[in-house]
C-alpha cells in the first residue's frame, strides 16, 4: 500500500499570553519554572476558552535552567493548569531559541494534520537556578550507594571533606571556550566595529518603544499580571542614550575601549510565555480570528570555536546571519519585503552585528522604524526559553493591527552558536 499523501496546511497564530518579566532575585525569586509557566498558560486558556477536553491537541514548552524535578516540565504544567489534564505535553530545549523551536514543533504537527491546535511556550528563572552537587562529592555518594555493606558505605563517606560541600553553581559560559555570552558578544562587536553610541541608542529606543506600547494598551491582552507585577520590571521609560552613556563597560574589559554595559545588554530575568497555534478550520469553528500565519522557519549553527571568529562571521550569536539568508532564498523574499522585523536583543551589539552581516551578504538594510517597534529583550528582559514565544505573539498582534496584508521576520540567536528564525504573514 502506498503511503497516504499528506497536504500541508497553513498554521495560524491565534493568540498569546505571558507574565511580566522580572529581574532575577526580585518579585519571582521564589517562583519555579512550573509556577510561572502555569500562570502564563492559565491566562491563555482563560482568554480563549480552552478548558474543555480536547480543546488543545498538545502543549510544547521548555526551560534552559532546569532542576531535575523539571524533567517533565510541560506535562506537569498541564496537570497543574486549567488546561484539561488529558492534554499531552512534552519538553523541548535549544537555549535561547527554545520558545521559537517549541512554536515550530507544534506548527509542524498542525501543518501535517496530526493535530488541530497546540500551545507552545517556555519559562526560565535565573533566581531559582539549579545547583549541582560537587562532582567529587557525587562520586563519593555513588560509591557509598554501590557498597555491599555498612562498613563499605562508612568507608566511602569517610572520604568527604569540607571542600566537597561547595556546590557547582551554573555559569553563563560556553563549555567549549569558557567565555560568557557577553564576552563572546564583545569579541563580535570588535570584529564588526560596533561602537558604543550606536549600542546605547538601540537600547534606549527599546525601552522607549516598550513604554509607549504599554501606554497605548498594546499588551493588555498579552500580559497576565503575576505576583504584583503588571509590566516588565526591567522597563525604564526614561532611558536615553545620554543616560546609558554614563554606565561603565562590563564586557570586553581586557581590550581597549570596551563598549558593552549592563544598559546595552539584557539582564538575568525570570518569566514565562505561551502562544496558541491552530489550523484555520479549528480557529473558524471556535470563532477565533487568526492574528497571523507562520509561513517559514529556519535554524542554523556556526563554528564559534574554530571558525572565523576574528572576522565576526562565526561569532557565538551570529547564526541568524546564516539562517535568514537561507530562509529568504527558499521563500523567494528579500529584507525589503518585510513590514516588521523582530530581532531578539541579547545585546545591542549583537543586533547591530546581525544587521551588518545581513547587509554584507546582500540582503539589504533594515529600516530602523520597522525594527523591534514595541521594544524587545533589552527592555523586557530575557527569560531564555520564554523569549521566542513572547516575540511570536507580539509580532502576530502587530501584524493584525495593520489594515493591509503584512509580513514580519523573527531572528533569535542562541547559545552554542545557534540561531532560530521564522516568518509570520497576515493576509
Amino acid at each position: 500500500m502506498s503511503p497516504q499523501k499528506m497536504s500541508v496546511r497553513r498554521v495560524a497564530v491565534v493568540g498569546g499570553a505571558r507574565i511580566p518579566f522580572a529581574r532575577s532575585d526580585g518579585p519571582y525569586a521564589t517562583a519555579s519554572n512550573q509556577q510561572m509557566l502555569t500562570a502564563a498558560l492559565d491566562g491563555l486558556v482563560e482568554r480563549h476558552g480552552l478548558q474543555e477536553p480536547g480543546a488543545v491537541g498538545e502543549f510544547v514548552a521548555g526551560a534552559v535552567l532546569k532542576h531535575s524535578r523539571d524533567f517533565n516540565l510541560a506535562r506537569e504544567t498541564v496537570l497543574g493548569s486549567k488546561l484539561h489534564p488529558a492534554t499531552p505535553a512534552y519538553d523541548i530545549q535549544q537555549a535561547c531559541g527554545t520558545g521559537l523551536q517549541a512554536v515550530i514543533a507544534a506548527a509542524n504537527k498542525i501543518a501535517l494534520g496530526q493535530t488541530e491546535s497546540a500551545v507552545a511556550g517556555g519559562a526560565d528563572t535565573a533566581s531559582d537556578a539549579p545547583l549541582g552537587v560537587n562532582d567529587s562529592l557525587r562520586r563519593i555518594l555513588l560509591q557509598a550507594r554501590r557498597a555491599k555493606s555498612l562498613g563499605g558505605r562508612v568507608k566511602a563517606l569517610a572520604k568527604v571533606r569540607p571542600g566537597h560541600l561547595v556546590p557547582d553553581i551554573p555559569r553563563n559560559a560556553e563549555p567549549r571556550t569558557g567565555l560568557s555570552m557577553g564576552e563572546h558578544a564583545a569579541v563580535t562587536a570588535r570584529a564588526w566595529g560596533i561602537g558604543r553610541a550606536a549600542q546605547d541608542e538601540l537600547a534606549a529606543a527599546s525601552h522607549q518603544r516598550l513604554a509607549a506600547a504599554y501606554e497605548r494598551g498594546f499588551f493588555q491582552d498579552l500580559v497576565i499580571p503575576f505576583r504584583g507585577l503588571a509590566r516588565d520590571q526591567n522597563l525604564r521609560p526614561g532611558s536615553t542614550a545620554e543616560k546609558l552613556a554614563s554606565l561603565k563597560p562590563v564586557f570586553g574589559l581586557a581590550h581597549p575601549d570596551p563598549t558593552m554595559t549592563a544598559g546595552n545588554s539584557t539582564p538575568l530575568t525570570d518569566g514565562a510565555a505561551t502562544v496558541l497555534l491552530a489550523s484555520e478550520e479549528w480557529a473558524r469553528q471556535r470563532g477565533l480570528e487568526p492574528l497571523a500565519y507562520l509561513t517559514a522557519y529556519e535554524t542554523a549553527a556556526v563554528d564559534f570555536v574554530g571558525g572565523d571568529i576574528a572576522g565576526g562571521e562565526d561569532g557565538l550569536l551570529m547564526a541568524p546571519a546564516c539562517a535568514v539568508p537561507r530562509m529568504l532564498e527558499r521563500a523567494g523574499l528579500h529584507l525589503a519585503d518585510f513590514d516588521l522585523v523582530e530581532i531578539h536583543e541579547a545585546f545591542a551589539s549583537q543586533v547591530l552585528a546581525t544587521l551588518a552581516a545581513w547587509e554584507k551578504r546582500g540582503l539589504g538594510t533594515v529600516d530602523r522604524a520597522r525594527l523591534n517597534v514595541v521594544g524587545s529583550s533589552l527592555a523586557t528582559g530575557h527569560p531564555f526559553a520564554a523569549t521566542g514565544a513572547r516575540i511570536v505573539a507580539t509580532l502576530a498582534k502587530l501584524l493584525a493591527e495593520r489594515d493591509a496584508p503584512a509580513r514580519g521576520l523573527i531572528s533569535i540567536c542562541a547559545a552554542g552558536g545557534q540561531g532560530v528564525t521564522a516568518i509570520l504573514e497576515r493576509d
